[in-house]
């Protein structure tokens, strides 16, 4: 039965390029964010109850859903947020389930469960261990205000609405730190890549 690890980690820490490392590593990866796009995706019942909840406007021209737009709206709304939340999580976690159980049966070692939100939801105690990808603040900061074009009080507001890091960490089987370059992440990746197996041979 091919274990199933969590992946996490803070906002512009690097969690995606190193997904996508371990992917090509061969790891099977079921990514959170990937489903919470399809479950919204243009004619399904996600985005029409999203519209009849924020209205036609936080759809683009092509009648796609604007995440940014809708984002804008939820963010400093905790009220509109959890109305989101009601709408999507439940379908991304019914999602998620399904994916995970055709991944428990694939043959591989391991597969990884990437989700930003993993140790906020408590998901990661049902996963057979956590990897938490991390960055210095400094770094975070400086990645968030080039990423998404923010000044720095903003790009420190994206940052304090987040868990703290060291929160994650603590929760984490596996730290990956990234605070250099891309071959530096590699290599760790490969690191962490050959614990699991190592780790999941034993269980």
């Amino acid at each position: 039965m091919t274990k199933m690890i969590g992946l996490t980690g803070g906002i512009a820490s690097g969690k995606s390029t190193a997904s996508r490392r371990f992917a090509e590593l061969g790891v099977p990866i079921v990514d959170a964010d990937a489903l919470a796009r399809e479950v919204v995706a243009p004619g399904s019942d996600g985005l029409a109850e999203i519209v009849s909840v924020f209205g036609p406007d936080v759809l683009d021209v092509d009648g796609a859903l604007d995440r940014k737009k809708l984002g804008a709206i939820v963010f400093d709304d905790a009220e509109l947020r959890r109305k989101l939340e009601h709408i999507t999580h439940p379908r991304i976690a019914a999602l998620s389930l399904e994916r995970m159980a055709r991944l428990a049966t694939s043959g591989a070692p391991y597969g990884l469960y990437e989700a930003a939100l993993l140790v906020e939801k408590g998901t990661h105690h049902a996963m057979n261990g956590l990897v938490v990808v991390a960055a210095s603040p400094e770094v975070q900061l400086a990645r968030v205000m080039a990423r998404d074009g923010l000044d720095e009080a903003g790009a420190r507001a994206r940052l304090a609405a987040q868990m703290p890091l060291a929160d994650k960490i603590a929760a984490a089987t596996w730290v990956i730190w990234n605070d250099g370059d891309l071959d530096a992440l590699r290599h760790r990746v490969d690191e962490v890549h050959h614990a699991i197996l190592a780790s999941v041979a034993t269980t």
